[in-house]
């Protein structure tokens, strides 16, 4: 795989100064021009992953979250206010694993923008209301019998997150090594996978009408996060759901590229209802077939046709015109396609105010950043004490 690194150079900025935490991590690129990627990759510790991240993507950082704080807060002063984000903090936090909590420690220490900044930023989403749209395809639905999934993020671009994106490759001391593909300074999940194939969709339900939301409980972002680090299957990931106090409303497709299948669930908290392939009883029936779970947000019937089409043929080219087709103008942030069979993904960022189902999806394989060790060619390398 070719990686560039043209932006490295500006990346870094006062990377050069030793830092003052032990961390592991490098920074590299994908993709070209506009198209270019930063893929960073830390190990050990959450906080030292934490910090590692910060510091290598430091001026992204600042970058991203000051302005992403100051928009949000023009845009509604009352609900993106630092009171309100400070109180949907104390809500969430004791559903919070405390690694995730070190992690945001050593993302405000390293990029230097203060554990407040980062915690408000990550209560952004929490507060807010958007929608998405995904799908899982295997077995009988695909050429080779390959796992795929995709997740299309439908958000304002008026924040300017596509300005900054980062796929992040965790090696954690303790937990399943992960990716995610989110943007610089943000280390919740809206979508990722880790290396026993587990791939994660979500699809926002919650309308701006029922805000003021109720708190008392896990965030998906975090609740990803967990699911990442710690589930082997699909029946681990299925259970930490069930066992977890969610809330807000959501569609998730968990996905596990590893046996080749997937659920979708109706996550309207406190109830939890789940759909297998070709199953009778989902949402979307008639218009169900075996080896297929999706959820479009209000342009089903454009995924139903794509499916009828192409089902039993899908590869990834195919599954990368299917989250095209079904894009949403105007707030199309990101989108992931996965192979989670292979451990492969093709991704794809908004660019200004082009969407990103607009704009080319460039290829990752994760098992090329899976040893520390062996940083590709070109890598910026996180000097360490």
């Amino acid at each position: 795989m070719k990686r560039h690194t043209t932006f490295l150079i500006a990346a870094i900025g006062s990377m050069l100064i030793a830092v003052s935490a032990s961390a592991d991590g490098y920074l590299t690129a994908v993709g070209a021009g506009d198209d270019e990627i930063p893929v960073v990759v830390v190990s050990g510790t959450p906080h030292e992953m934490g910090f590692a991240f910060g510091r290598l993507m430091k001026d992204q950082v600042e970058g991203m979250l000051i302005p992403f704080l100051a928009a949000a807060k023009i845009a509604d002063e009352e609900r993106y206010g630092d009171a309100n984000l400070d109180a949907a903090w104390k809500a969430v936090s004791p559903y919070i694993h405390e690694r995730f909590i070190e992690e945001l420690r050593g993302l405000g220490e390293g990029s230097g923008v203060g554990f407040d900044n980062v915690r408000r930023a990550h209560m952004i989403p929490v507060v807010s209301d958007y929608s998405c749209s995904g799908a899982a395809l295997w077995g009988p639905a695909t050429r080779n019998g390959t796992f795929y999934q995709f997740r299309n993020l439908d958000y304002t671009m008026n924040g300017g997150l596509q300005n900054f994106p980062a796929v992040v490759v965790y090696l954690p001391e303790d937990g399943i090594p992960h990716v995610n593909v989110t943007f610089a300074g943000y280390i919740g999940v809206n979508t990722g996978m880790n290396a026993k194939g587990i791939t994660l969709t979500e699809m926002g339900d919650s309308p701006g009408r029922e805000y003021p939301y109720d708190l008392d409980g896990a965030h998906f972002t975090t609740l990803f996060r967990d699911l990442l680090y710690d589930a082997d299957d699909l029946d681990e990931a299925v259970e930490m759901i069930k066992s977890a106090k969610r809330i807000k409303k959501y569609h998730y497709i968990i996905g596990d590229g590893a046996s080749g299948r997937a659920v979708k669930m109706l996550a309207h908290a406190p109830d939890l209802v789940i759909w297998k392939d070709n199953d009778a009883t989902d949402e979307v029936a008639p218009n169900v077939k075996e080896g297929v779970v999706y959820n479009c947000e209000g342009r089903d019937p454009i995924g139903w046709a794509h499916l009828s089409k192409y089902y039993g043929r899908y590869d990834a080219s195919a599954v990368i015109q299917l989250s095209a087709a079904v894009g949403g103008l105007g707030g199309n942030l990101l989108n992931v396609v996965y192979d989670g069979t292979n451990l492969e993904l093709w991704v794809s960022y908004a660019h200004k105010r082009e969407c990103a189902y607009q704009r080319a999806y460039v290829h990752i394989k994760m098992k090329d950043y899976l040893d520390m060790a062996n940083p590709p060619e070109g890598a910026v390398v996180l000097p360490s004490n």
